[in-house]
This record gives C-alpha cells, sequence and structure tokens, in this order.
C-alpha cells in the first residue's frame, strides 16, 4: 500500500512533461508559495522529512498545483496527499471543478458552504481556507458575522448539512421537498446537487485533515480585517499529546501480539488464510449473521474520549445550528431497527453517478474518477513485503467505513473486516470518519506500527472517500425518491 518510488506518469490533462525548462520558469513566474506550517511540516503526525522529501522530489506535484489549486499554493493537504500523486491529480481535479468551473452555484456560494460544512467538525484549518477564499471570490464580509446574517436559502441548508455529517441515513425525500418548495427560498435540484457533494466533499476532507494530523498554516492571508479562527480546543499540540486521555482500547491488542513485526506477519498470515478460503462460499443466513454482528460490534468501539463533548469555539460556532447534534451509531441497541441500507438497490455506479451527472454535468465522471482510483491504489507492498496483493486489506476498510454508516453488501464477507481489521485500527476508523475533531497522535501511531507513514496517508484517503460516498448515497437517494 506504500508509495513507490518511481513518480507517475504524466497523463495529458496536465500539460507538458515537468522537465522543460518553460515550465520551471513558468513555475518562478507563477510564484507557486509553499506554505509555511505554524509546527514543523505539514503534519503533527508524520515526520516532516518524508513529506518534504516525497515534495522536493516530485515536479509533478507542482505542476498539479499550477493547473488545479484554487489558492495557488502547495498548502499543508497536498503536501501530504502528495506523497499519492495519481491520487491527488484526481482529488485536486474533482475539487477545482466544484469551487471554480462552471456549475449551478455562484463561488461565494460555495466557499460559504465549505465553510458550513466543515464547521460541523469545527475544523478551523478548512474554515481559514475558505473565509480567505469566499472574500477573494467576492463574498459579502458580513456574512462571515455567522448564520443569522446569511441569506435565508443558505440557512435552510443547516438541516441536511447536519444529517450529512453525522447521521446521513435520517436523510429522506421530505428534507428534499422542503428546500426544492420553498417559494422564494427555493434551491433547483442542479444547486441542490451542486451544494450536496460540497458538504460530503467538505464533511471528509474534515476527516483527512484530523486523521493525518494537518498543521495550521501561518501564511493564509488575513489582511482582510477578518481575525483567522484559533484552532479548536482539541488542537493540534493537544492532539500530539493526546491531551493526556486514558483509553484501554488503544492499549489492548485482540490478537494479543505486543510486538508490531509479529503483529505485520500475523496479519499477512490472515490475508493468505483468507484467499486460500476464498472459494469456500458461506451461506447467504451465515454471510446476514456476519454482518449483523460487524454493525453490533462498531458499538462497542468507542473510547472514553467520546464521553465528553467537545465545546466548539465561538469563531466556528457562529456558522454552526445545532451544534451537540453528532454521529450516533446506526445500529444503536434499544431504539427502533432502521432499515440498512442494501447497497445493491441504490449503487454509485448504477444510480448515483448517473443522476448526479445528469443534475450537474461532468462532476460524476470526475467523482467516479476519484473513487476509483483511491479503491484501486495499491505500490504492492506491505511495510517491509513486496508483491502482495492489498485488494483484500482495502476493501475491509472501504467496506467497514460503510458498515458504521448502515451501508451493507450482500456479497461482501464481513466475517473480513474482523479478521483485518485490529481493535486499534477500528478505533482509528470509527474516529476519523464519525468524530474527526477527537482523532489523535497516539490513536494514529497505535495501528500497523510497522507499515509506513504513506500507507496511513492511504488508508485516510481510503477513509474520506468512503465516507464521501457513503453520504452521496443517502443524498442522492433521498433526491430520487423525491423525483419518483
Amino acid at each position: 500500500m506504500n508509495r513507490g518510488s518511481g513518480a507517475a506518469s504524466c497523463p495529458s490533462s496536465v500539460p507538458g512533461d515537468g522537465h522543460s525548462s518553460g515550465h520551471s520558469e513558468s513555475r518562478r513566474e507563477k510564484k507557486i508559495r509553499v506554505s509555511l506550517p505554524l509546527r514543523r511540516g505539514p503534519s503533527a503526525f508524520i515526520p516532516e522529512k518524508e513529506v518534504i522529501q516525497a515534495n522536493s522530489l516530485n515536479e509533478r506535484t507542482h505542476l498539479l498545483v499550477e493547473e488545479y489549486s484554487t489558492s495557488g499554493r502547495l498548502d499543508n493537504i497536498t503536501q501530504v496527499m502528495s506523497l499519492h500523486t495519481q491520487y491527488l491529480e484526481s482529488f485536486l481535479r474533482s475539487q477545482f471543478y466544484m469551487l471554480r468551473m462552471d456549475g449551478p452555484l455562484p463561488l461565494p456560494y460555495r466557499h460559504y458552504i465549505a465553510i458550513m460544512a466543515a464547521a460541523r467538525h469545527q475544523c478551523s484549518y478548512l474554515i481559514n481556507m475558505h473565509v480567505d477564499e469566499f472574500l477573494k471570490t467576492g463574498g459579502i464580509p458580513e456574512w462571515l458575522n455567522g448564520l443569522e446574517y446569511v441569506p435565508q436559502r443558505l440557512k435552510n441548508l443547516n438541516e441536511i448539512n447536519k444529517l450529512l455529517a453525522h447521521r446521513p441515513w435520517l436523510l429522506s425525500k421530505e428534507h428534499i421537498q422542503k428546500l426544492v418548495k420553498t417559494g422564494e427560498n427555493n434551491w433547483s435540484l442542479p444547486e441542490l446537487v451542486h451544494a450536496v457533494v460540497l458538504l460530503a466533499h467538505y464533511h471528509a476532507l474534515a476527516s483527512f485533515v484530523f486523521g493525518s494530523g494537518i498543521n495550521p498554516e501561518r501564511d493564509l492571508d488575513a489582511s482582510n480585517g477578518y481575525r483567522l479562527i484559533s484552532v479548536n480546543n482539541f488542537c493540534v499540540c493537544d492532539l500530539a499529546n493526546d491531551n493526556n486521555i486514558q483509553n484501554a482500547s488503544l492499549t489492548s491488542n485482540n490478537f494479543g501480539i505486543s510486538d508490531s513485526l509479529s503483529e505485520l506477519e500475523a496479519l499477512m498470515d490472515r490475508m493468505k488464510r483468507l484467499q486460500e478460503e476464498e472459494d469456500e462460499e458461506a451461506s447467504q443466513e451465515e454471510m446476514d449473521t456476519r454482518f449483523e454482528k460487524e454493525k453490533t460490534e462498531s458499538l462497542l468501539v468507542v473510547t472514553e474520549a467520546f464521553d465528553d463533548e467537545i465545546v466548539s469555539t465561538a469563531d466556528v460556532s457562529r456558522y454552526v445550528e445545532d451544534p451537540g447534534f453528532g454521529y450516533k451509531d446506526f445500529a444503536r441497541r434499544g431504539e427502533e431497527h432502521l432499515p440498512t441500507f442494501r447497497a445493491q438497490d441504490y449503487t454509485w455506479e448504477n444510480h448515483g453517478f448517473s443522476l448526479v451527472n445528469r443534475l450537474y454535468s461532468d462532476i460524476g465522471h470526475l467523482l467516479d474518477e476519484k473513487f476509483r482510483m483511491v479503491y484501486s491504489l495499491t505500490y504492492n507492498t506491505m511495510a517491509t513485503h513486496e508483491d502482495v496483493d492489498t485488494t483484500m486489506l482495502r476493501r475491509a476498510l472501504f467496506n467497514y467505513v460503510h458498515c458504521m454508516f448502515g451501508i451493507r453488501y450482500d456479497d461482501y464477507d464481513y466475517g473480513e473486516v474482523n479478521q483485518l481489521l485490529e481493535r486499534s485500527l477500528k478505533v482509528y476508523i470509527k474516529t476519523v470518519t464519525c468524530y474527526p475533531e477527537r482523532t489523535t497522535k497516539r490513536m494514529y501511531d497505535s495501528y500497523w506500527r510497522q507499515f509506513k507513514h504513506s500507507e496511513k496517508v492511504h488508508v485516510n484517503l481510503l477513509l474520506m472517500e468512503a465516507r464521501m460516498q457513503a453520504e452521496l448515497l443517502y443524498a442522492l437517494r433521498a433526491i430520487t425518491r423525491h423525483l419518483t
């Protein structure tokens, strides 16, 4: 899963081969700025030299930033993502399209929606970035005083922003009808699809920011008179120290292995055994049981850190309605049984893709390429091992995220999740996906201790895209039901 030593080939979408003097000349003219983090390196979790080395070797990253960055800056997110250049291109192209290219929503609206989405997870990094972009694209400064200053149309997005971020399974066609039938403040369906794509993108990107320990930057332009938001209470410096949270889940291990090397060997053995057993088909009844077991067990994957509410700062809460609303387990005991979202009934490939593409031209193709890219991305390595087929591991990570959101694949054996994802990794996945603002360095360090940082970044990319796809499936299904 780790990054290969060879740079990715340069497809035709980015001009030139990255070696001509013209390119270095144009780069000097454009003066791409590399953000200077407040603390050492772009990430509090990853040694600076690993990220810097990847960027210094990679002319291609600079070409991508020239072509697709909205800020003209090689920011900390891009620097960390550049450990996987092929994916980075798909990411930057789709984000650039959402924010800059022709689309139903005016540019300032796009950035304000990004702010609203990031605020659900108190992601001050993304809020600051889009406050800056909002003002640069002609946004009305007064809107930055809080939601009570924005047009009613934008305020009406609060409910689906909240549900998509924390409990997307509650989104119904009634929520869609309310938005498209509110008289003068109504949303057209193309506008709503654009807004939904932005909301899902920035909720998921907040997961990546916190999961990768992205450091704040010191060179964001605050000259417009708007004070930059301080990092939320769980600030990066605290994250690195883990807020002194004692967490039994992170110190115990399902497999009773303390030595990280034998942990790696044990994982390799389990993968090999599962691959050998793949031909032995389980009965449908057994498959049902395994899914229900995994869904129920995901309830137990919690940390003491979740017991207390994180209080958001006033700077962040101005963009949030109902701040106490958060993720609640899909499979909570003692509640009405929510119907599982059977992936076969509404798939991205057969349903979501065509709907989103019809209402917001071309974004479907870009998102599809990004989902496929992250799902198939491999270097056929695992820590110190080469020539390893990691398909099974990538599938388990993706499907576990969807399982926590109540999405089930009938043809997938959820027994694999339990075999391949040990407890500390499950704690990490659940935190990054459902409560990203609570992610700590100790959680990041506690799983896959023999693996390279680039492999853990790959995990974060998978979690981010699985989360975004889950949100989109619920939202697009609700829109489809409204249309039929």
